[in-house]
């Protein structure tokens, strides 16, 4: 799973090069929102070129957010970019599970055609985009195998609701966004995946999106969306077990391995259960994907 994933232009090739010099785990390039309708055939060479120049010795993984399955140019999008085989497609405005299987269906296709190992091609939905979005994540853990993680986004859905803004009066997530943010948190959850916070939009305030990241983390999610080369590496700290965490994690393990058996045992004048012993082995596991 990705602590960091960076939005990148797909008309951009000097911010592509740019995104060479950071490191994220994972980059998007962008087909849809950060392209206007006159640069969409360019983007789409664009990021063909570079995927076809990665192919095989990339770093990182690359995704490429197309259009929505819905408008006009999301199949010229595949048919343009996985001949490059992407590692994954982000898939904007997904209204439900449905139209993530049917977008893997197409990538069926052109994993064959591009002779692409079937399957390889992860989807990361944008789950809650619409309003009709929010009464299906349940529903996720019914995708299958290429699903590889769920997000969500405010923007979309504020618009689609007629709301005046999408925050509170301190700039937090006003309630209903807060409810999508912990809708798709437990729809992630429960289909075995992780969960990406949405992006945090002001680029130049570090302190904040540090913040941001942190309570994404508390809370259970796995990693969070950059949008500017900035963002990568608060947001990859954030994400990354302190020394002391992993200490506490791996004393826990210890005492559970040392008393094999034991459904509860004391540590530090605490009491140890089950819950504790999987949250340890989570931290471990994070530690060492860093």
């Amino acid at each position: 799973m990705y602590r960091s994933m960076l939005f990148v232009p797909g008309d951009s090739e000097s911010k592509i090069a740019k995104s060479e010099q950071v490191a994220p785990d994972a980059i998007i390039l962008d087909l849809e929102d950060a392209v206007a309708p006159a640069n969409k055939a360019r983007a789409r060479g664009t990021v063909r070129d570079y995927l076809l120049a990665t192919r095989g010795r990339r770093t990182r993984a690359v995704y490429v957010r197309i259009n929505p399955l819905a408008t006009e140019q999301a199949l010229g999008d595949l048919a343009a970019v996985m001949q490059g085989a992407p590692d994954g497609i982000v898939q904007p405005k997904a209204g439900s599970p449905a139209e993530v299987r049917k977008l893997g269906y197409y990538l069926d296709a052109y994993e064959t055609q591009f002779g692409i190992q079937p399957g390889s091609t992860r989807i990361l939905p944008v789950a809650t985009e619409s309003p009709e979005a929010m009464f299906a994540l349940g529903a996720y853990a019914q995708v299958g195998p290429r699903l590889a993680a769920l997000t969500w986004g405010a923007e979309d859905l504020s618009a689609a609701i007629g709301a005046i803004t999408n925050k509170g009066g301190h700039g937090e997530w006003s309630a209903p966004y807060m409810l999508a943010r912990s809708l798709c948190l437990f729809a992630a959850s429960a289909a075995r995946v992780g969960a990406i916070d949405t992006l945090y939009a002001d680029f130049r305030d570090s302190a904040g999106l540090a913040a941001s990241a942190g309570r994404a983390r508390r809370d259970g999610f796995a990693g969070k969306i950059a949008i500017h080369p900035a963002q990568v590496e608060v947001i990859n700290q954030a994400f990354t077990p302190s020394a002391d965490e992993l200490a506490h994690a791996r004393r826990v393990v210890g005492a559970f391995v040392d008393n094999p058996g034991a459904g509860t045992l004391s540590l530090d004048g605490s009491m140890l259960d089950m819950p504790h012993l999987i949250q340890a082995q989570k931290i471990i596991a994070l530690a060492a994907r860093s």
